[in-house]
């Protein structure tokens, strides 16, 4: 049986049996994807009639999702009236980490406003009330825009729907409070997703990949996890637990992982491998993954043959998923994609080495490091399923 695929970027329009939903979602993501538009190119694009487009643009604009904006020239005939995103609304995106977080206002087409580093307290029992306390003191600087929700990303697996089964190895505070809490805290809708996932989906919803061809995502952090977009959907597995590449075991004498387990792809590929091959071979502790790139990018030794050891690591497991799932690429999200210029031909090179049926494209995330915080916006977006 064929999956039915929907891309969220594609000119396809819905047929006559199609929900009405999916052309509003059509209209919406070509405005997001192309503004400024005028209703005659974004006819043209989406492949509608311009009455369907006439009036599914005037229900956005009633809602305040689009705005006009001013009016352009044609060397005849009357001038069209440009349509854009409507700058005054947002989502807050939180992005967490083992030990910080991440917060920011993101506006609808992926800009971030605002944004600030939360240092997690040593005492697990006061994580989540120090997130909580940062959320709101954010969103008080902000009463002026239109939050339409949060969008959180976890270090963690979790069924989406009960939301009592977690994965998450790599944290020691409880975790499977914080939604809840951030919820009640500000009377907000908050959407939340494995940060592998809502990368994949943000990748998507952007418009840097098309929809219609399968993409893995591997986020390189203190572990690796993989997002898995496949046949127009993200793949989630049995109680949202697909994707766990991060801990496949690829060398059985290697150091323990947070899992229990011993070679982990996360144990020698991640910022934190990177760290200790560094100090491993300098003998002495770099400040952080950033100041370790910094390093290698300015000629030092030591730390180049440290992040040539992980991105060789990274090529490794790269061919592993390659092999297991053939996706047309594979983008990369982190820290790590900063210097791409220097981490990504060794990588590209390590998954080339061992034959493959087929070598996928390999590509830092757009936006870089800041692809975690603006995925909110599209965990946000697709739950209101506009």
């Amino acid at each position: 049986m064929t999956a039915l695929r929907f891309s969220f970027t594609n000119t396809a329009s819905a047929s006559n049996r199609t929900p009405r939903q999916i052309n509003r979602n059509l209209v919406f993501n070509q405005i997001r994807t192309q503004a400024p538009i005028s209703r005659a190119d974004l006819a043209r694009a989406s492949g509608l009639q311009r009455s369907t487009v006439s009036l599914i643009v005037e229900e956005l604009l009633a809602e305040r999702w689009i705005v006009e904006g001013p009016m352009g020239r044609l060397p005849r005939g009357r001038r069209p009236t440009y349509l854009n995103l409507n700058s005054e609304r947002g989502v807050l995106a939180l992005d967490v980490h083992p030990s910080h977080a991440m917060l920011g206002i993101v506006d609808l087409g992926g800009r971030i406003l605002e944004q600030c580093r939360i240092e997690l307290p040593d005492s697990p029992q006061r994580v989540v009330g120090q997130i909580v306390r940062t959320v709101r003191r954010m969103l008080g600087t902000h009463r002026e825009r239109k939050i339409d929700g949060i969008g959180m990303s976890l270090p963690a697996r979790f069924d989406l729907g009960s939301g009592n089964s977690f994965f998450a190895p790599n944290i020691r505070w409880p975790i499977r409070d914080i939604r809840q809490r951030v919820a009640e805290a500000t009377g907000l809708p908050v959407t939340v997703d494995n940060v592998a996932n809502a990368c994949a989906l943000a990748e998507i919803w952007f418009g840097n990949s098309d929809g219609e061809h399968d993409l893995v995502v591997v986020n390189v952090s203190e572990g690796i996890g993989t997002g898995i977009f496949a046949n127009g959907r993200i793949l989630r597995g049995e109680g949202g637990y697909a994707g766990e590449f991060g801990h496949v075991q690829l060398d059985p004498k290697g150091p323990m992982c947070a899992c229990g387990n011993r070679g982990c792809w996360e144990t020698l590929a991640s910022n934190r491998a990177g760290l200790r091959y560094f100090k491993e071979i300098a003998r002495r502790p770099a400040a952080d993954f950033e100041t370790l790139l910094g390093l290698a990018a300015e000629g030092d030794r030591a730390a180049k043959r440290a992040v040539a050891k992980m991105c060789a690591a990274l090529g490794r497991g790269m061919r592993m998923v390659s092999s297991a799932l053939a996706p047309m690429e594979i983008v990369v999200v982190g820290d790590i994609t900063t210097r791409w210029e220097l981490v990504g031909p060794g990588i590209e090179a390590e998954l080339r080495r061992g034959p493959m049926a087929r070598v996928p494209r390999v590509r830092a995330a757009a936006e870089g490091g800041k692809a975690r915080l603006r995925s909110a916006v599209a965990l946000v977006m697709n739950e209101k399923r506009l």
